[in-house]
């Protein structure tokens, strides 16, 4: 569960509404995995910061914070999210390699789309550094060249157009046209007044995104 709250006495109400809500049914909230996080207002942060308390003990508060699988940070950043798709990208490539690399190229291109182009949450990453997008990038066509047994400097255009396959940029741009597509189509009242929301960050990311230039040279 997750609470959100412009300030701390905000958050000390809710708290105190979930501890009514445990007690009237007969449930226990874990206080030693249980954290908060204060979210920075560009580059401004509280140094102190009141403690929160859940059943009269402190919560820890953190940094950075594994949710669903996705990494949360204070600075809203999503570099060590990408590091964490890169990481695990890595394994599962090497994990191929040293198992079907005897196999069919038609084969290995079904297996990299299915183990290696997932790119989990990666239609929500709007704010990282070039670095981190570009080792990831090259991070996934080292992995298509060593499980193909390609050249190591072979083009990486060429390589994709001839697997048929998706570059990171391709796949990461079709999730998000997905992602757009259910919140503009979702009757939930939050995610309509998001998807609606002209002046949201988020939404103009995504957009940004998935738009595509066609440029004709005579």
């Amino acid at each position: 569960m997750v609470l959100l709250a412009p300030s701390v006495s905000a958050m000390r109400a809710l708290l105190g509404v979930c501890e009514k809500f445990a007690v009237s049914h007969g449930l226990l909230y874990n206080t030693e995995k249980s954290h908060f996080m204060v979210f920075k207002a560009g580059s401004k942060c509280p140094s102190v910061v009141q403690p929160i308390k859940l059943y009269n003990e402190p919560i820890e508060r953190v940094y950075s914070f594994k949710y669903l699988g996705h990494i949360v940070t204070d600075s809203l950043k999503d570099d060590e999210d990408t590091e964490r798709e890169r990481r695990a990208l890595t394994v599962r490539a090497n994990m191929l390699v040293h198992r079907f690399g005897r196999c069919t190229d038609a084969v290995k291109i079904t297996l990299l789309k299915t183990y290696c182009a997932s790119f989990y949450s990666c239609s929500l990453w709007t704010n990282y550094t070039k670095k981190t997008y570009s080792a990831l990038r090259t991070q996934y066509n080292k992995a298509f060249k060593a499980l193909l047994r390609l050249p190591r400097y072979c083009s990486a255009s060429a390589m994709f157009a001839l697997a048929g396959a998706d570059s990171v940029d391709a796949i990461i741009r079709k999730k998000t046209a997905s992602l757009l597509n259910r919140v503009r189509g979702s009757g939930h009242s939050v995610l309509s007044e998001i998807a609606n929301s002209g002046d949201c960050p988020l939404i103009k990311k995504m957009i940004s995104r998935t738009m595509s230039c066609l440029i004709i040279k005579y």
